[in-house]
This record gives structure tokens, sequence and C-alpha cells, in this order.
């Protein structure tokens, strides 16, 4: 008969497996070229923007670790008020980039994740969060 630590134990296991995340597939994004372009530095990411923002909301819900397995680690990372985090990925060359006439409002995808690390919010914008 299952008593309550077999019973914890099965659970434990559950919930585990059930906070594994995986990549999100993305139709149309050429995820590889995203990842090699660090920093937008080479323009990669500005050819597939009309085609995230037609995707862009297949990300709410999601956790932070899914967005890194599909684009990478953030190019910067932002923390907020409220435990929130902003994951910031540069779609025209950012700051890190050696240009000649660096942007100093480049445009960029903004990840605004929430206290329990899940996506609530997508924009594309030139402002910071």
């Amino acid at each position: 008969m299952p008593t309550l630590k077999n019973y914890l134990i099965y659970s434990f296991i559950v919930f585990l497996f059930c906070q594994c995340s995986s990549k999100v597939e993305v139709e149309g994004i050429d995820i590889e070229q995203w990842k090699k372009d660090r920093n937008g530095c080479l323009g990669w990411r500005l050819n597939e923007i009309e085609k995230f923002r037609v995707v862009k909301n297949e990300f709410l819900g999601k956790n932070n670790q899914a967005l890194i397995k599909t684009f990478g680690r953030p190019d910067k990372v932002e923390l907020a008020d409220r435990s929130q985090t902003f994951f910031i990925y540069f779609i025209e060359p950012g700051p890190e980039c050696n240009t000649e006439s660096p942007n100093s409002q480049p445009l960029k995808v903004i990840f605004r994740l929430n206290a329990v690390s899940r996506v609530s919010e997508v924009t594309i914008s030139t402002l910071d969060p």
C-alpha cells in the first residue's frame, strides 16, 4: 500500500519534470542566425523583425529558460521593482557593437518577466524599459 512518503516522492518527481522547459518552436524565424547575431551587430535580427512581430504573442506565459533555449542568452538583463525582470535582445546594433556611428536608441525586443519568471509582455521598441 502506498505510504505518504512514497506519495510525496512521486509528487516531487512529477513536479521536477513539469518544471523543465523546452525550446519554443518559432515558425519563419531563423533562430540560429538570431543567436549568432549578438547585440544585433551583424544586422541579421533586423531581417527577421517583421516575422517576429507576427509570432511575438506566442511567448506570453513562457518561462525564462524557454526564452534562453530559444533565443540564446539575452544581450541585456534589467531588474525592476516587484521582482520583474526584462530580457533585452537588440535588433539594431547595440552599445556593445564596434560601429562607426553607434545608435543611442537601437531597436530592441523586450520581454517582461513577472515574479515567477513568466513572460507577461513582449514589446519591440527603441525605448528602455
